[in-house]
């Protein structure tokens, strides 16, 4: 009986004809391999520099519920903000709810509405000829500030119309009386845990305050408030945001480069010559 032959190996009295071939592919994979790991880290750069959070008044695609102070220092001092933000709204034609509030808190307009009807109220608070605003409620609310109850029935409000994607805008100084911060802490919390975003317009607010609301609901609440016009909200239509251009080219060049890889730059495959039987 007759041992297993020994495969045939590559002749290799010539191994020097492949040096050059061998060079060549040495530098395709450092070319390859090395622009491949360059685009990587290029395209984690531009994927940290994303930011991915909604910055404007309202979440996009939400409707929102307006959540205004009218107690008699936001009045006063601040109410050329609470119109430009009521502008703003109304350039962005997005549905809104508002609720209007000092001691007690009235549901002025219902979720949903369209925010062209804030004009209205943007000329209640306009200042009269002598520079004082005198609105309807100016006489009403007068025993204080409490913001809990505000929240309670802007929560209650989307929660009875059944909106699907509401959300919450404060504009206030966040100033509550002193008995009712307890609850609106808890309310806060309570709102937070029920995944209705609260946005928080903040007209100068204590650095108490604004650690209370900011404690509850996060930095990231605090929209910006400029002297200048208020950012103008994106409308519910505008869901997506524009494609990261330079992150999707270099994700493409960095595939591209593994493909280069791996077509011009991997082992030499050489043909496998056949078993020879076994003869008994």
């Amino acid at each position: 009986m007759l041992g297993p032959t020994r495969r045939p190996a590559v002749d290799s009295h010539d191994i020097g004809a492949f040096r050059g071939a061998g060079r060549r592919t040495l530098a395709l994979r450092l070319l390859f391999g090395g622009g491949a790991v360059v685009l990587l880290a290029a395209a984690v750069l531009s994927a940290l520099q994303l930011d991915p959070r909604d910055r404007g008044l309202l979440p996009t695609g939400t409707t929102g519920v307006v959540v205004l102070d009218l107690s008699l220092s936001i009045l006063d001092d601040q109410s050329g903000v609470v119109r430009r933000t009521l502008q703003s709204l109304v350039d962005s034609d997005a549905p809104v709810g508002v609720v209007v509030f000092s001691d007690v808190a009235y549901e002025l307009l219902p979720p949903g509405t369209p925010a062209r009807e804030l004009r209205s109220i943007i000329r209640l608070l306009t200042p009269t000829g002598s520079g004082a605003v005198v609105s309807p409620w100016s006489d009403t609310f007068r025993a204080g500030t409490r913001i809990s109850t505000a929240l309670v029935l802007a929560q209650d409000m989307l929660e009875g119309d059944r909106v699907q994607d509401g959300s919450i805008l404060l504009v206030s100084d966040l100033e509550t009386s002193p008995d009712d911060v307890p609850e609106t802490a808890r309310v806060l919390r309570s709102i937070k845990r029920a995944g209705t975003p609260v946005r928080l317009l903040a007209l100068g607010p204590s650095s108490d305050a604004r650690a209370l609301f900011g404690g509850i609901l996060g930095e990231d609440a605090f929209s910006p408030l400029a002297d200048g016009p208020v950012r103008r909200p994106e409308p519910p239509d505008a869901g997506r945001r524009p494609l990261p251009l330079t992150l999707l080219l270099l994700v493409a060049l960095f595939l591209v480069a593994l493909a280069g890889h791996e077509r011009y730059a991997g082992r030499l495959a050489l043909p496998v010559a056949p078993r020879r039987k076994t003869v008994v």
